[in-house]
C-alpha cells in the first residue's frame, strides 16, 4: 500500500494551511519543515539586502538548519514537498531538506505558494538536490486549501 508524506516549509502559514489540506485529501502524513532558528519578520524583509532571507537566497551554498527530522522516511513512496516562492525559487531550507534524505524509488511532487510568480524554475531547480532514481511530478502552484485543485495535482502526478 502506498504511503504519502506531505512536507512543507511555511514562513507565513499559507503554505502550511495548503499542505495540511493536501495531507487530508491525499490521506498522507503531514510534516512541517521548521528552521532551527525561526525566521522573524525582519529576517523575511526581501527589500533589505542584509536580511537573513536575502543573504541565504543570494548564497547558493546556504543550507539553513532544520529542527527535527522525518521519522521512517523509508516508509514513504510519495513525498509532496511544499514551499513559498522566494526570489523565483524554493527557499534554501527546502534544499537542506531534500539533501537530508535518500529519495531513491520515491515520487516527489512539488507545490508552491506565491503572491506574485508561479512555480517557474523552482520545479526543476530542486532536481539537483536529489540523487538516485526518483520520479518527479510537474510542480504546481496552489495558493489556498482548494480541494479540487489538490485532486487535480494528485491525479496528474500519477
Amino acid at each position: 500500500m502506498s504511503k504519502t508524506l506531505v512536507a512543507v516549509f511555511s514562513a507565513s502559514g499559507v503554505t502550511k494551511r495548503v499542505g495540511e489540506e493536501i495531507a487530508r485529501v491525499s490521506g498522507g502524513d503531514f510534516y512541517e519543515i521548521v528552521p532551527k532558528e525561526k525566521y522573524t519578520s525582519a529576517d523575511l524583509n526581501y527589500m533589505n539586502k542584509t536580511s537573513r532571507s536575502s543573504v541565504e537566497m543570494n548564497d547558493p551554498s546556504s543550507r539553513p538548519e532544520i529542527a527535527g527530522s522525518v521519522e521512517n522516511m523509508d516508509s514513504y513512496d510519495t513525498v509532496i514537498i511544499g514551499f513559498p516562492i522566494w526570489w523565483g525559487v524554493a527557499p534554501r531550507i527546502v534544499e537542506t531538506f531534500l539533501e537530508s534524505y535518500d529519495f531513491s524509488g520515491k515520487t516527489i511532487i512539488p507545490f508552491c505558494t506565491s503572491g506574485g510568480s508561479g512555480v517557474g524554475r523552482s520545479d526543476t531547480a530542486l532536481h539537483k538536490n536529489v540523487s538516485g532514481d526518483v520520479k518527479w511530478a510537474k510542480g504546481v502552484q496552489i495558493n489556498r486549501p482548494d480541494e479540487a485543485a489538490i485532486k487535480i495535482m494528485l491525479e496528474n502526478a500519477q
